[in-house]
């Protein structure tokens, strides 16, 4: 039976669907608002047709126990991988095994396109270590009260400005947090200022700081129809909060909701589907429209759901949306080593102090920025793809946005280091990702 040409990363990510029984079929739930002759057979026979693969990141899941006489493999969740992709995809991720291991890695200095700064006395420590790497950063608006206007946002600017280190070139890119009130009115503004980037939709209660989120999309129309006319990107916290809702399902029931109906009634806007988790959410941004992009944090390219419950709750790995299972972290690996430009790179870095993560009930937030860069060079070297770090990191998110790449260049290496235990927060400690372990890489000083 037919599926749409954006769910089959979704199909791979969920191989009983296809291969368990031979009456079973794939039919994708979400159904995307473009063109239906932008559509492709994949069920299971013609998945596992040599050279059937339209989509690189749309591929089906081979095991260890042999195939099928009718092509159909069977099914061991415990040895998967896979398979190569064909000599057709769009866009090739296979690559020959360098000779050498590389040592060193040179990049256009990389931009974060979601990080979590905060304020106040915690704003040197926060700007210091995202500046030390980013040449700039989309600075996310959830404060305590969030910035909701432009002039909030010129204020929150000039106090990231003033914690920069002396001579520091970094840039912060600012957004607004929208509200059920948010006007076209104050969109224009925001637009005119030259400083305000994006426009971020929390859904109310999803996240950190989420409270004054929007309760209904209705209620955004007249803000997002303005968005669209003044070519400001709508920053998306995608996620379902619905009490009908399992917390594994929030990233694709808001697909299946909400950004449907966002992308057929705005079709201009531009989109960036924050923090991605899902084979789902790959597949379907894979798929859209050149309006339609996705950052992808460092945490779930690296661990899965199993890491967050290893030997205990490890609250310093929790974050929002949570980490999902291993089959969609491969997915994900797969789909920002691809080459595609829909991809790039923000942190979702968000420091929470110490004892507000070591708690009865943890803060939602990894804190990566001291050592992101390094962690996703880890990801893109096990997947054998150093070589498409640079447009992950450093083209792909400004070209999207419609600003010029950085003219600066910083330098990887080979070099393994301890993360410190903790770092400095205020009048706090916070304790990052990969605390007191070994990081493979590192970004020359």
């Amino acid at each position: 039976m037919a599926a749409t040409l954006p769910f089959a990363i979704a199909c791979a990510a969920h191989p009983m669907r296809l291969y368990f029984a031979p009456v079973l079929r794939y039919r994708p739930s979400i159904q995307p608002p473009w063109p239906a002759h932008q559509t492709v057979d994949y069920s299971a026979s013609s998945l596992c047709a040599a050279n059937c693969c339209q989509n690189p990141l749309a591929r089906p899941v081979q095991t260890s126990r042999g195939t099928q006489r009718d092509g159909r493999q069977t099914y061991n969740p415990r040895k998967t991988k896979p398979l190569p992709v064909h000599a057709s995809a769009n866009l090739a991720t296979s690559r020959p095994k360098p000779a050498l291991t590389r040592q060193s890695l040179t990049l256009v200095r990389p931009d974060d396109w979601h990080v979590h700064l905060r304020d106040g006395d915690l704003l040197p420590g926060t700007v210091a270590a995202t500046a030390a790497v980013f040449g700039r950063a989309i600075v996310m608006p959830n404060l305590r009260p969030p910035v909701t206007t432009t002039e909030a946002a010129r204020r929150y600017r000039q106090r990231i400005l003033a914690a920069l280190p002396s001579g520091s070139p970094f840039a912060p890119l600012m957004t607004l947090y929208l509200t059920d009130h948010t006007s076209p009115a104050e969109i224009a503004n925001a637009k005119a200022s030259g400083i305000v980037h994006a426009i971020k939709y929390y859904p109310a209660g999803a996240t950190t700081n989420s409270e004054s989120g929007v309760t209904a999309l209705p209620r955004v129309y007249a803000a997002l129809a303005a968005m669209q006319d003044h070519d400001l990107v709508l920053s998306l916290h995608g996620e379902d909060v619905s009490a009908d809702v399992d917390i594994y399902d929030r990233e694709r029931v808001f697909i299946e909701r909400s950004l449907t109906t966002l992308m057929r009634d705005f079709p201009g806007l531009k989109i960036v589907l924050e923090h991605i988790t899902t084979a789902d959410a790959a597949a379907f941004v894979a798929g859209a429209p050149a309006t339609i992009a996705a950052t992808i944090t460092p945490q779930h390219l690296l661990w899965s759901r199993n890491a967050l419950f290893d030997g205990g709750m490890r609250p310093h790995l929790h974050c929002m949306p949570v980490l999902k299972r291993e089959t969609h972290r491969q997915a994900l690996v797969q789909t920002a080593t691809s080459g595609s430009p829909k991809f790039f790179l923000g942190t979702d870095s968000a420091p929470h102090a110490r004892h507000r993560k070591e708690s009865a009930c943890c803060g939602a937030g990894c804190y990566s920025a001291p050592l992101a860069l390094g962690l996703y060079a880890e990801a893109f070297d096990a997947a054998g793809a150093l070589d498409r770090l640079e447009g992950f990191a450093s083209h792909f998110g400004a070209d999207f946005y419609g600003l010029p790449r950085n003219g600066d260049k910083v330098t990887l290496r080979r070099v393994p280091w301890t993360v410190p235990n903790e770092y400095s927060f205020g009048k706090d400690t916070v304790v990052p990702l990969r605390a007191g372990e070994i990081v493979s890489w590192r970004v020359d000083a």
